[in-house]
């Protein structure tokens, strides 16, 4: 019997299983739970200048190092949390990084407590519809640096534009995958039923 031949994937993967996996399962899916898209956006802060792939093999010990990434939790963390932190080789060892997740996280409830919903506000944003874009995809656009600006007028960091754009990859806000990619269609057709939160 002959092999079945692999799926089409964006280049990105370059046949890595890990990233292969995250690319089938996750990325450019609509994702609406704040929590989730909180949680994303911090990882995606923590990726700044080094591999996605570095983040993913890191992530389950992220989850058990920011308990969960439940925002509530983590902004209760206090400059032994960080020093803490610190000395966790399952993670990314910034002070920056991990201080901004604090300060990203008393942002969030910050948005909560004032009734903006996070992920209301992040759809918004994209106006409830996915964008659908085609070669070459960008590393940043006007729309993210709007994005970034918004957040960082909330209080967020770490949300520059190109963090933003690769987050909204990420999360489902814009479909990046590639137009032979196996996952673009699919992808595009959860966007349909995306609409705005009463």
């Amino acid at each position: 019997m002959a092999d079945t031949p692999s799926p089409v994937r964006c280049s990105w993967v370059q046949g890595n299983p890990v990233l292969a996996h995250y690319h089938d399962h996750e990325w450019g899916v609509p994702e609406f739970d704040s929590q989730a898209l909180w949680e994303k956006l911090i990882l995606d802060g923590f990726q700044a200048g080094l591999s996605w792939l570095t983040v993913l093999k890191k992530r389950d010990a992220f989850r058990e190092a920011f308990e969960g990434f439940d925002p509530e939790r983590v902004a209760r963390f206090t400059e032994q949390d960080v020093e803490r932190l610190l000395l966790n080789a399952g993670i990314i060892r910034s002070r920056a990084k991990i201080e901004s997740a604090i300060g990203n996280a008393r942002a969030f409830l910050r948005m909560q407590d004032q009734g903006e919903d996070f992920a209301t506000f992040c759809w918004s944003m994209v106006d409830y519809r996915p964008m659908q874009n085609l070669p070459p995809v960008p590393s940043q656009t006007p729309l993210s640096a709007s994005f970034s600006k918004a957040l960082k007028t909330r209080g967020f960091k770490f949300v520059g534009p190109t963090i933003v754009y690769a987050w909204m990859q990420a999360t489902g806000m814009v479909n990046d995958h590639a137009p032979n990619c196996h996952r673009r269609q699919v992808v595009a057709e959860m966007g349909e039923f995306v609409t705005p939160r009463s």
